[in-house]
């Protein structure tokens, strides 16, 4: 397994008072950690999370829960991370991302390893519209023009960059987080902020809709929907 690159700049920031001769200004320094994980502490570590996030991690249909399964471990790591800092709001989460809850930067670090490893949900929630439909021709347009450049050309992501891994999410789930968003109870990116001054939110539920149709590669996917993680007979 290579090394995982855990960007903390979020979260542990180390100040520098850059001073001129009227003000002084603050600028954070990108902290880079490097962890060679451990795939059995990571297991042990998963039990908390499979409580909620089911021992594939394939999160659900309504939701409630995304599938975790597959994702960047970058992505993973900056959103525990985001949470356990309070830069994220998620109270069903937060207690289970402390130090004193699931460890240290080592063991977050195991556990987001080991869901990478996970295959994912080959019938994951899609939204209502088909490849084909008007809905789905707008939405794929919307993608190419908004969202291709940082979530890649078929919704890949970026590892090194923590850009999410789109294919393979749950349609239910990524519309909730946009009304999130949307309303401000989630803190995102300038970048994705800025999509909701130009997108509507028919705009949204096209493009998610086209999102949650981009097909997953074979060799990340459980063979069927039957398949139960072994490690948690």
């Amino acid at each position: 397994m290579n090394r995982i690159h855990i960007t903390l700049c979020h979260s542990l920031c180390i100040l520098v008072l850059v001073f001129s001769s009227k003000l002084a200004a603050v600028e954070p320094i990108r902290v880079v950690l490097e962890f060679t994980p451990d795939l059995d502490n990571g297991r042990r570590s998963f039990e908390i999370c499979a409580r909620c996030h089911l021992p594939e991690a394939w999160g659900n249909d309504d939701g409630t829960y995304p599938q975790i399964a597959g994702q960047h471990v970058n992505v993973l790591m900056k959103q525990l991370l985001d949470i356990r800092s309070g830069r994220r709001n998620n109270p069903s989460m937060q207690p289970f991302v402390q130090e004193r809850t699931i460890g240290g930067y080592q063991d977050l670090g195991d556990v987001v390893a080991y869901i990478s490893t996970l295959p994912m949900n080959p019938a994951h929630n899609r939204g209502p519209w088909p490849e084909g439909s008007a809905e789905y021709e707008s939405g794929e347009r919307l993608y190419r023009q908004h969202c291709s450049s940082c979530h890649g050309q078929s919704g890949e992501g970026n590892n090194e960059l923590s850009y999410p891994r789109l294919q393979g999410q749950h349609y239910n789930y990524m519309k909730r987080q946009a009304r999130l968003a949307r309303d401000r109870l989630r803190r995102i990116e300038p970048v994705m902020a800025s999509l909701f001054t130009t997108l509507t939110e028919q705009d949204f539920d096209q493009v998610l809709n086209y999102v949650s149709h981009l097909p997953v590669p074979v060799s990340d996917l459980a063979p069927d929907t039957a398949w139960r993680n072994p490690d948690f007979k």
